[in-house]
């Protein structure tokens, strides 16, 4: 995918069913990979990753949250559940209470994968991965797998429409070089 990228473009790849497990069950889930490339050092756009500003900027105009404990915590740790309510455009209750578990903060490969779920989405697994294409240019990368029963084909083209907007809201950083978060 890295190799198709040119700075500043996203790319979507198709939305494509995977087996998972779920509850002692094989279910057909949707896995959904969205990339963009931009010029920026790794090592700051990593810093930014792992933080709650982070995610609260991308997802703004879509999504607002309203962590259980009156806000997230200022970085991410390993290891750390969180519980959050989801606001559509800001007014519209989704999925009741949403979970993320970080599963794996990696910072010598740059990873960092959550088991998420919800009254909707039982499955939410998301990755974000950041990989240079050369000294200057690096990809951001989102994968994720989605099930919610007969909700999958909703929820997948809602995640889609979702993570296009995070990738444009990251260009915006990339334009301003962070000045705005």
């Amino acid at each position: 995918m890295r190799d198709r990228l040119i700075q500043g473009n996203i790319l979507f790849a198709p939305i494509k069913k995977t087996k998972i497990q779920y509850k002692g069950k094989t279910v057909t889930a949707h896995k959904l990979t969205i990339a963009s490339s931009m010029e920026m050092n790794i090592d700051e756009a990593w810093q930014r990753v792992k933080t709650s500003a982070l995610l609260e900027f991308l997802s703004e105009g879509k999504v607002t949250f309203k962590p259980t404990g009156g806000h997230f915590p200022e970085t991410w740790k390993q290891g750390s559940t969180i519980t959050t309510r989801m606001l559509i455009n800001g007014f519209f209750p989704f999925g009741g209470l949403h979970t993320l578990f970080f599963e794996k903060i990696d910072e010598e490969n740059k990873i960092i994968q959550t088991r998420e779920h919800d009254a909707f989405a039982k499955v939410w697994d998301h990755t974000i991965e950041l990989q240079y294409i050369n000294k200057e240019i690096l990809v951001y990368q989102d994968e994720i797998i989605i099930y919610g029963g007969i909700l999958t084909p909703i929820l997948s083209s809602w995640a889609r429409m979702f993570f296009r907007h995070r990738h444009r809201r990251w260009q915006l950083l990339v334009d301003e070089k962070f000045q705005s978060a």
